[in-house]
């Protein structure tokens, strides 16, 4: 098979979404008693809500879809069809029995029935799009529009928007970890007893100016712009692509951002340095249609560094704390932080992405050539 398929990578992601979400805080772990599986056939519970069931029921769609995706392009044997459909279920099984060790979390039969029946609801959709044709529609749009080692990319820039969600100091800009590292080091080390090995360091973080909050914004919209370059195929398609990044991250900052402070204050982040740093992506990512996909990846890592460099010299946002209470006791405490994380690891992903991009040896005809219109 000439493409590599984007199913397996993404089923391994909804696994460790899947356990990430089912699992966490991770601690406190500890004996309570009971038998290992005695939720099984416990009493119904007694209060639940419409989110609740469709969250359970959701949650396991896509993992049921992308395995039976990536059984029908291997064209795999019997067993991989029952594996398939069983991995859900095992896994939602195996997740809400650890769920007994955790003191936070509550394991319970009918969990483990929703998420076993999206997995299958999500097998089924596959079999359904499959039959209609539209997994064969997808490919072929992805071979008219992307390079044959795309999926890598692509899972990429599907996680995007979603690391969009997580407030940030400053819009677009993901990746801003130096201070939440040096708090972690500080007070693993004072757990520890080694605080005193550690220098005193003493820093300030100043507001970015608005030229380099401006900066900041053009290039973390140039980054997932150039990791679309480096994979899709003719000038029009990355003139698409690029207007498709500027609507959908405005869309999600917006969302995240009434989300945070209300709705009313869904455009505050919308500043005029901001707009100013949208129109200068804009015009950077224009200039770039023309690079080659490996000058592509190359430049995607340059403008990747000097991103990082210049968003963990900004002070975290006005009042994220306070805000940050009153979002995560919403709905959105449904993700517990995941949405933080991926956007703190995202950057580094597309470094190590754009590394092996930009070091492989080029296709014969192909990787190092001026892409064709």
């Amino acid at each position: 098979m000439g493409q590599r398929t984007l199913a397996r990578p993404a089923a391994g992601l909804c696994v460790g979404l899947v356990v990430y979400a089912s699992l966490y805080p991770f601690t406190g772990w500890r004996t309570q008693g009971g038998e290992f599986l005695a939720f099984l056939w416990a009493p119904w519970p007694r209060y639940w809500t419409g989110f609740d069931v469709l969250s359970n029921l959701l949650g396991y769609m896509p993992l049921g879809f992308f395995l039976a995706v990536a059984v029908l392009r291997t064209a795999g044997p019997t067993w991989q069809w029952v594996g398939a459909c069983a991995l859900p279920a095992l896994l939602s099984l195996c997740l809400e029995a650890l769920q007994v060790y955790l003191p936070s979390r509550v394991p319970s039969n009918v969990d483990w029935l929703l998420n076993s029946a999206g997995g299958g609801v999500g097998v089924l959709l596959a079999l359904a799009m499959n039959r209609l044709g539209l997994l064969d529609r997808w490919q072929r749009l992805r071979s008219h529009w992307f390079v044959p080692e795309a999926h890598g990319a692509l899972l990429l820039l599907a996680l995007w928007p979603v690391a969009l969600l997580y407030p940030v100091a400053v819009p677009f800009g993901l990746g801003q970890v130096l201070a939440s590292v040096e708090a972690w080091l500080v007070d693993a080390a004072a757990q520890a007893g080694l605080a005193h090995w550690l220098p005193a360091v003493e820093r300030t973080l100043l507001p970015l100016s608005p030229a380099k909050e401006a900066l900041a914004v053009a290039l973390s919209l140039l980054v997932p712009c150039l990791l679309g370059y480096a994979v899709l195929v003719g000038v029009f398609r990355r003139m698409v692509h690029l207007c498709c990044l500027v609507v959908l991250g405005t869309g999600v900052s917006a969302f995240s951002s009434a989300m945070t402070f209300g709705p009313a204050h869904a455009w505050v982040w919308f500043t005029p340095k901001v707009f100013a740093g949208l129109a200068l992506g804009f015009v950077l990512g224009l200039g770039a249609v023309l690079l080659t996909r490996r000058a592509c990846a190359v430049w995607m890592l340059l403008v990747l560094v000097a991103v990082l460099a210049l968003l963990n010299q900004a002070p975290p946002l006005p009042y994220m704390a306070e805000t940050l209470e009153v979002w995560s006791q919403g709905r959105f405490i449904r993700f517990h932080g995941l949405t933080q994380w991926i956007g703190w690891f995202w950057p580094f992903a597309v470094l190590w992405h754009g590394i092996g991009q930009a070091t492989r040896r080029s296709a014969p005809g192909g990787f190092d050539h001026t892409t064709q219109a």
